[in-house]
């Protein structure tokens, strides 16, 4: 796929990484993105800033630094396990004198940072927009798409959950958690912290004198067919993987024990993709993952969105032999083409 070239297009753009490199692995797919994009011929300059230097942290705990200490991205940019291409030839830079800002950061990000983002830097394109990743970013935000999900309720209660788990089995969310931290299982007068099953009222005495953020959804009986993560950049599905939960266990996230491997999307998928994009475009997220569960009528069901950092394009780009991670940077950069003539044309 080719952008082809209009008078616009002749705008080269200067692009800042904002990434923490200390939980990166060789599978991060940062580095194959910033290298197809640091190739592309829209790129001036493509630098890198890692939050775990500690001479950036002033910026990242919003504490009005207005910039940064960088790296240029180069041919050879690739994953060190100390971080050495990250922090090679520093130099400082101004935050404002870039056009696009990418966010690379892994989850969670808070609300003070991303706030900061929007009102220091209001003349930059920042992919995946900050407001948009804040909103996105709670479980509660899937209650905008309810056809598409298994049923579901806000619980800010004890009671909301006691009235909730009579209808059938559950599973409770907290609204920021992600990769399957503090899911609960509820069946009964049982209740599952991933594999420890333990009374339901243990689990009601722990949720004293807390704040109760939950979305509880219906459990479903077809979990072991598996979470089935789909890439969408730009509105394009590049591509899916099945997660699998480990044995005896009902949680598919690989950082629970589950494995995965490469999957098709099916035509009811496509259609949730459909659905939920023009909301998500709509609040600036560019690139986004959404998962997948079958439902207790068989058919694939919308379960979870994810907006930050969004990996795993390089290894569904070796196991396909498509050139993935390409297609995938020309259509962010179809996009920031789209955002920069709206922005020329207000």
């Amino acid at each position: 796929m080719t952008i082809r070239p209009t008078s616009l297009d002749m705008k080269k753009y200067k692009v800042l990484i904002l990434t923490d490199h200390t939980q990166h692995s060789q599978e991060n797919s940062l580095y194959a993105l910033a290298k197809t994009m640091q190739q592309h011929p829209f790129c001036e300059q493509l630098d890198v800033a890692t939050r775990a230097n500690s001479i950036n942290k002033l910026f990242f705990e919003s504490k009005g630094s207005k910039s940064l200490y960088v790296t240029t991205v180069q041919d050879d940019f690739s994953f060190h396990p100390e971080g050495y291409y990250l922090n090679r030839n520093l130099h400082r830079e101004r935050v404002w004198e870039y056009d696009i800002i990418w966010l690379r950061l892994p989850p969670p990000l808070s609300l003070t940072f991303l706030d900061y983002l929007t009102i220091s830097f209001p003349d930059q394109i920042i992919v995946n927009d900050p407001k948009g990743i804040y909103e996105t970013g709670s479980k509660a935000f899937l209650m905008k798409f309810p056809d598409l999900c298994p049923p579901m309720q806000l619980c800010h209660s004890v009671e909301n959950i006691l009235s909730f788990k009579k209808q059938f089995p559950i599973v409770l969310k907290p609204f920021r958690a992600y990769g399957g931290r503090g899911i609960v299982k509820i069946d009964g007068d049982m209740a599952w912290i991933g594999k420890q099953a333990i009374p339901f009222i243990d689990f009601v005495n722990s949720l004293a004198g807390q704040p109760i953020e939950y979305l509880g959804v219906q459990y479903l009986k077809n979990v072991s067919q598996g979470d089935k993560r789909i890439i969408v950049i730009n509105g394009e599905i590049m591509g899916a993987s099945l997660r699998l939960p480990a044995k005896d266990s009902w949680l598919c996230n690989v950082s629970q024990g589950g494995t995965d491997q490469l999957a098709t999307v099916d035509a009811q998928e496509r259609l949730i993709v459909e659905q939920v994009n023009p909301t998500l475009l709509d609040m600036g997220i560019v690139m986004y993952g959404i998962d997948t569960l079958v439902g207790n009528d068989g058919q694939r069901i919308l379960s979870e969105i994810n907006t930050t950092s969004i990996g795993g394009l390089p290894q569904m780009a070796r196991q396909t032999g498509k050139p993935l991670v390409q297609e995938g940077v020309e259509f962010i950069w179809q996009y920031i083409q789209a955002k920069s003539a709206a922005l020329l044309n207000k």
